[in-house]
């Protein structure tokens, strides 16, 4: 009998000799119906949309607002209080999909705790290679400590937070030169929260994105942000909901004690009983248990 071949291994042992077992772990949408009887993605898009469209009417807002020279280089901001901390939520999608229109849900629980809330669009994926989305997140990063005072924030207590191929960004972005390659103090991120992400890329050529993605196995190892983990960063908070495959679990395991072990602040917070789209509601809501961290990560503090 002729062996299988090998198409990737996980750290934990775990080995996998097809792409059909790759995509049964990260194909999140299909996941659903193992955790959830009510509703599909599309009903989770879709409260998304019409609670960020009640949030953009309810809400001191400016939209569209430029940050980078393309066209798909903007954001959307909703003041806090005076001199509040900023939080910057960069948006999942895996690369390929969505933008802040179907995310400013998040933005009314922390503005009423006096957040100013800054949510970017990026471009996607094929039009663009991760490396670029990449480069626009801390472009986004960048214009919100040089900006966002004029709208009356503290500059100075910047936390950063994403979800799924956000988290992937936000530990791109922590990987930053703020004072080699922007001009600007080492501390502009004070700390930062990654929600469910992915941090070793390998297996992804494997699954069913690829044809969006298309990585080439030079970006695979470079944006694998385990692989290439920081000398110094502000504190992480990295958390993930139980109720989604085990290899998203295993992801934020793992890089949560690739982290610590470096040497860096971070803590890992496995959330019960929340999949990898309702956990994002936590955010939504003023007195949430994630609420209260991101603010205290806003001051550097896990």
């Amino acid at each position: 009998m002729t062996a299988m071949a090998l198409l990737y291994r996980a750290p934990d042992g775990t080995a996998f000799t097809t792409a059909e077992a790759i995509d049964e772990q990260y194909d999140l949408i299909a996941s659903l119906h193992e955790y959830t009887d009510e509703r599909d993605f599309d009903g989770y898009l879709a409260d998304w949309v019409e609670r960020s469209e009640a949030a953009r009417s309810r809400l001191d807002c400016e939209l569209g607002v430029p940050y980078g020279p393309t066209r798909a280089e903007t954001l959307d901001v909703f003041p806090g209080e005076p001199g509040g901390p900023v939080v910057l939520f960069l948006h999942g999608g895996s690369w390929s999909a969505l933008t802040s229109a179907e995310h400013g849900f998040i933005a009314p629980g922390l503005v009423g705790r006096g957040a100013t809330v800054v949510v970017p669009t990026y471009a996607l994926c094929p039009d663009v290679t991760i490396d670029e989305i990449v480069r626009q997140a801390r472009a986004a990063v960048a214009w919100t400590f040089r900006e966002v005072a004029r709208y009356g924030a503290d500059p100075s207590r910047i936390a950063i937070v994403g979800h799924s191929a956000g988290a992937h960004l936000v530990a791109r972005v922590l990987e930053t030169d703020w004072e080699a390659d922007y001009g600007l103090p080492a501390s502009t991120v004070r700390g930062a929260c990654a929600i469910s992400g992915m941090f070793d890329l390998r297996p992804l050529p494997y699954t069913a994105e690829q044809p969006l993605l298309r990585l080439t196995a030079e970006e695979v190892l470079r944006n694998s942000t385990i692989l290439n983990l920081p000398l110094t960063a502000p504190p992480l908070l990295i958390t993930n909901g139980a109720h989604q495959p085990r290899e998203y679990r295993r992801q934020s395991s793992d890089f949560a004690r690739a982290w610590i072990g470096a040497g860096l602040a971070g803590e890992l917070w496995e959330r019960a009983g929340v999949n990898h789209f309702d956990e994002l509601d936590a955010l939504a809501e003023p007195d949430s248990e994630l609420t209260d961290r991101l603010l205290r990560l806003a001051d550097g503090a896990l």
